[in-house]
């Protein structure tokens, strides 16, 4: 089967160097980048835009209450909305296996400009259908693109390399989630939720020009094969030349592996805390302690840059001793303890913001210990198969991912039923019992006689009815409930409802962030499967075996 790449070819496989108007799209480089700056310049652009996309992506939640208020949304159908969004994104993923075929780098420039102009549009939504396909429409391209970046950081870094890599790639979805925080914290008292969407949506203009005239990628000769170090590109570029293109054929078969949808899953459901964190602790915060949106975007400053950390320090170690699995386990175990920790405060409505700071801090640093070195591992598995399927095996990856997260959502609204009543009835309820506070003490002193007069309205009340209540009630209480009549009626209809509601809630919150605790002890059980020493010793003496191979391949081709 042939491979249909971006670029023409000489007659030894190597990219002619095109015109600049064809460079826009035609973006193969004929060799390993020799300079490491090129080759840095290239990642950073990758990261920046895979930063853009989360920032886009996730900014819906950083203003979800104001979003529900503006479309009159139930909780339910926000949290549909979302499930939408990552079941397209789902099966967008698997199109990005194509990657393959087709390369990386176009996927992600012209991707980042169409998810651009749909978050442009998204504030002027008409309603809550036009606002849902526009969701979907962003998830679709989202769920592409996010899967070429992760495939641009590997083809650019060899494996000697790669926790570091993918931890600055890890850090897009977390500086993403930081620019929102950021930014809605320091804006929303002056911006409305329109504002904040298309603050996304410049900055993604912004970032598509950069990648634009910016970014280029690895022919697929280069790109198809295994580099464990930089040492290996004269290497690389010698077996180019005579490289099987074929590589291809039955590439979703060779990654329908336990060593690849294992760790795929293991990681989806490892991730239910932080895509909790993305999506729903504005919600959780408000209805459970009474944060604002603001607020709460405030304190996930704490979670996200203290993640941005650890994923950075974590890739940098894990390169460094030549492991990934110790760091999966220790990162891993200590999420397990930060998470039984956090869901225990969730009973504590008393529990100040500084001690959430410091939780956040905790888990989000064991998260990142975690996570970078998983990213740096999951692709050698997948080159332990085939190198040449690299896209694939995070197709896999991002569809498992995505299915993971849109069905674990259509479960919150189920396991924290109360959370609806409060999100739609709350405010008004509360603001209803400071405003009609006293009066509802009357009313509660006397149920019959109000039950009577509430019957009738209140310029046809029978003089009967009337006396008897002047005579029970004063004539100031009489007009104390008559001037709170529409709080009273709020009250009255939504005040039993909410505060069970309030009641549960703590519980039920709970019970969700324990769902989200098993999720962390699967993703430990997978770890045993992937590819990878536990001994720095043991990778150590890998690496210098692998120097020796080179040493002796090289000069077996120049001798010949």
């Amino acid at each position: 089967m042939s491979v249909t790449t971006s670029s023409a070819r000489d007659s030894s496989g190597g990219a002619v160097a095109p015109g600049f108007p064809a460079q826009l799209w035609r973006r193969d480089l004929a060799h390993y980048p020799e300079s490491s700056g090129r080759r840095y310049g290239y990642l950073a652009i990758v990261v920046l835009t895979t930063i853009i996309l989360y920032y886009q992506l996730y900014i819906q939640g950083g203003v979800a209450t104001s979003i529900i208020a503006h479309f009159g949304f139930s909780f339910l159908y926000f949290v549909y909305i979302s499930v939408i969004g990552n079941f397209v994104g789902a099966f967008a993923s698997l199109l990005a296996g194509l990657a393959d075929r087709w390369g990386r780098a176009n996927l992600v420039v012209y991707g980042v400009l169409v998810t651009s102009v749909l978050v442009l549009i998204l504030p002027s939504a008409g309603g809550p259908v036009s606002y849902t396909v526009l969701v979907a429409a962003i998830s679709f391209v989202e769920g592409i693109v996010l899967v070429a970046t992760p495939a641009l950081v590997r083809d650019f870094s060899p494996q000697l390399g790669r926790a570091t890599a993918m931890g600055y790639w890890t850090m897009g979805p977390v500086i993403g989630s930081l620019v929102v925080t950021s930014v809605t914290s320091s804006t929303l008292s002056f911006s409305t939720w329109q504002d904040e969407v298309r603050y996304s949506g410049y900055a993604g203009i912004v970032v598509f020009l950069i990648a634009l005239f910016g970014l280029r990628e690895l022919s697929p000769r280069l790109r198809d094969q295994i580099m464990v170090s930089l040492s290996d590109r004269l290497l690389i570029e010698a077996r180019a030349k005579g490289l099987d293109l074929t590589k291809l054929d039955g590439q979703w078969r060779q990654m329908l592996r336990l060593d690849v949808i294992g760790p795929a899953f293991g990681v989806a459901v490892f991730l239910l805390l932080y895509y909790s964190a993305v999506g729903i602790f504005v919600i959780y915060f408000a209805t459970n302690f009474g944060f604002s949106e603001q607020a709460t975007n405030g304190l996930l400053n704490w979670y996200w840059i203290s993640n941005a950390v650890a994923l950075l320090v974590a890739g940098l170690l894990s390169d460094r001793l030549r492991v990934r699995k110790p760091f999966m386990i220790v990162g891993g175990v200590g999420s397990v303890i930060m998470t039984v920790i956090f869901a225990s405060l969730a009973t504590q409505p008393t529990t100040s913001p500084a001690t959430f700071a410091w939780v956040f801090v905790g888990m989000s640093v064991c998260g990142g210990i975690a996570y970078a070195p998983w990213m740096a591992s999951f692709t050698e598995t997948v080159e332990r198969h085939n190198p040449a399927a690299t896209a694939t095996g995070l197709a896999v990856w991002g569809w498992i991912v995505r299915i993971v997260v849109a069905v674990s959502t259509i479960f919150i609204p189920i396991v924290v039923s109360a959370v609806n009543p409060l999100v739609e009835h709350g405010a008004e309820v509360s603001a209803a019992a400071k405003e009609a506070g006293p009066a509802l003490a009357i009313v509660q002193a006397h149920p019959q006689l109000f039950a009577e007069l509430g019957k009738y309205p209140a310029n046809a009340v029978p003089p009967e009815v009337l006396q008897r209540a002047v005579t029970e009630v004063s004539p100031a209480d009489l007009a104390a409930v008559a001037k709170v009549a529409p709080q009273l009626k709020v009250l009255q209809e939504h005040g039993t409802e909410v505060a069970a509601a309030a009641a549960a809630g703590p519980g039920q919150w709970q019970a969700w962030w324990y769902v989200c605790l098993a999720g962390q002890v699967v993703f430990l059980a997978f770890v045993f499967v992937m590819s990878g020493r536990w001994s720095p010793r043991k990778a150590k003496s890998d690496a210098e075996a692998h120097r020796l191979a080179v040493e002796r391949e090289m000069a077996a081709l120049n001798a010949g």
